[in-house]
């Protein structure tokens, strides 16, 4: 690579030393802020004061290793949902007791929770910026990770977006909620409701609508998204023998690929492999695959 080509790489680690730098300063002085408020209030519960200094610097430094094994897990390429949750819990925990150390009234509470809630947004932020850049970089090397992003910020804001739907409709919301679940939760421990197979392109003509003519001769009829992500998938590799682990990154692949969710495609890509691998093969996988090529 040039010295040209390499310039921005070498700013952008400039950068992210620079805003974990900021972020250890910034983590020190919401610390300081929550512990004295913390304190106060653990000292007039425990009058012990060296107990109460111990527990009152708990949520901190709670949230001082889950952000510092967030940027690790993300430094490889991961995701670190759990690590994030666990961040933003231990920060949320310190902001809820600091709105109970505060006088009342907002502008004191405002006070005395604005400091860890910016470190929640600035940790956060910056444990998936290391992870975009780790990304960025490795498509250089052709190394393949999973790019799907899904963050507890943003966890929080698709929540707040349902509960909104829930408010304004609620008869359609509850009933979306019971098919998600009767689809996604598990029946038995890794295992989840076996779903139909999918149908071959053309199969079923008698469901066209009535007064409707059937396909021009000579057209073929295109299959649906996820049919042709099996096709692909089918094509690329042997899924009666891939293992689990590689399925994510070839359902993520291949779905961008067709323009079908990654949720979605890794979904259906995983059942259909597991159907395989245990024996139960779609009868009508050869057609569609047949249709696609």
């Amino acid at each position: 690579m040039t010295p040209s080509g390499s310039a921005p790489a070498d700013r952008a680690q400039a950068w992210l030393r620079g805003a974990m730098a900021a972020l250890a300063v910034l983590a020190a002085a919401a610390a300081v802020v929550s512990w004295d408020a913390q304190y106060v209030m653990v000292r007039g519960v425990k009058r012990n004061p060296a107990i109460a200094a111990l527990e009152a610097g708990i949520p901190d430094v709670g949230a001082l290793i889950f952000a510092a094994l967030g940027i690790a897990l993300a430094l490889h390429g991961r995701r670190a949902i759990r690590a994030r949750t666990l961040n933003v819990g231990c920060v949320g925990l310190s902001l809820a007791m600091n709105a109970l150390a505060s006088a009342p009234g907002y502008r004191d509470l405002a006070i005395w929770v604005m400091p860890s809630a910016v470190y929640a947004l600035a940790s956060d932020t910056l444990i998936g910026v290391v992870r975009a850049y780790v990304i960025a970089r490795s498509r250089h090397t052709g190394q393949v990770l999973a790019d799907d992003e899904a963050t507890p910020m943003a966890i929080l804001g698709g929540l707040l977006l349902w509960l909104l739907r829930l408010a304004l409709a609620p008869p359609s919301t509850i009933a979306g909620f019971r098919r998600w679940a009767l689809e996604e939760c598990p029946v038995a421990p890794g295992r989840t409701a076996t779903r139909p197979a999918l149908e071959a392109p053309g199969s079923h003509p008698s469901r066209q609508q009535p007064g409707r003519t059937g396909n021009r001769p000579g057209r073929r009829t295109q299959p649906g998204k996820q049919a042709r992500m099996l096709a692909l998938a089918g094509q690329r590799h042997d899924l009666a023998t891939l293992p689990l682990r590689h399925v994510s990154a070839i359902a993520n692949t291949i779905g961008a690929e067709v323009d079908l969710s990654p949720g979605t495609a890794r979904r259906v890509l995983l059942a259909h492999v597991r159907s395989l691998q245990n024996g139960h093969h779609q009868p009508d996988h050869d057609s569609q695959q047949d249709g696609t090529r």
